[in-house]
């Protein structure tokens, strides 16, 4: 499993920052590379920011709505995150968008004016989910971090390794200020009336809703094949990965 995310991840920085040579002088991140003008020429990827912005412009109305409801230390649902969703979402990123509800079989009491949280797997689910939900709050490489942290042995201790790889600029301790204050749990509350409103009511984690619906049927064509399932949903024009037309760079020099 660790072998197949490494390789999906690879693949992953590559199609966002386009294998470019980037300037000796960039001093973002890589996900802060398209946040800006400067930064784009700063690290030497305008061309590819440009592109890729044009591309999801373009795409963002179409695009399938994948959501998952889960728990951090569930073992279905990281397999289901690890080696279906996140490599999907990989290949398939300019057509689908991917929501992500760390809560699942919780259960929430209101005391003091603070929710208090008991989760299926015990304590330490909680402090995953709060980390994962915190994480989706505060960087938009939440997703990488999260895959990272569920393929891992340790869904826990690998969650600082795997923020510094993917958004090295965020701090462990303000990740930590969040799970233990106000600001987290608001957040997992809001994770909480997510999931309570799901109609049909879940019956199990992971629980898929594809363009917010869910059905016995999208829950097995996702669990089987995710990437076909988005494929066959999507309504606009058909993606080379999906099938459709793809540029052909042969071009040969012969010898005269």
């Amino acid at each position: 499993m660790k072998a197949l995310l490494l390789l999906i991840l690879t693949v992953w920085l590559n199609s966002q920052y386009g294998g470019c040579s980037l300037s000796s002088s960039c001093s973002y991140p890589p996900s802060k590379w398209c946040s800006s003008l400067e930064s784009a020429i700063e690290c030497g990827v305008l061309k590819h920011c440009l592109q890729s912005n044009f591309t999801k412009s373009r795409q963002t109305g179409d695009s399938v709505e994948v959501a998952l409801y889960y728990e951090s230390l569930c073992p279905g649902c990281r397999l289901f995150l690890t080696e279906m969703l996140f490599p999907t979402w990989v290949l398939l990123k300019d057509i689908m968008t991917v929501t992500l509800v760390p809560y699942g079989n919780a259960q929430e009491k209101l005391h003091d004016q603070k929710y208090i949280f008991e989760c299926q797997h015990g304590e330490e689910e909680c402090f995953g989910n709060m980390i994962e939900t915190c994480l989706l709050n505060m960087t938009e490489m939440a997703f990488p971090i999260i895959a990272c942290m569920e393929s891992s042995s340790d869904v826990i201790k690998s969650a600082q390794g795997c923020i510094q790889v993917f958004s090295p600029q965020l701090r462990w301790d303000s990740i930590l200020t969040c799970v233990k204050g106000d600001v987290g749990n608001k957040l997992m509350h809001q994770n909480a009336l997510k999931t309570d409103a799901l109609n049909p009511p879940h019956d199990y984690v992971p629980w898929v809703t594809i363009n917010g619906e869910h059905s016995e049927d999208l829950q097995q064509k996702a669990m089987t094949s995710l990437f076909s399932l988005v494929c066959s949903m999507y309504k606009g024009p058909k993606i080379a990965a999906c099938g459709g037309s793809q540029k052909n760079y042969k071009n040969y020099c012969l010898n005269e």
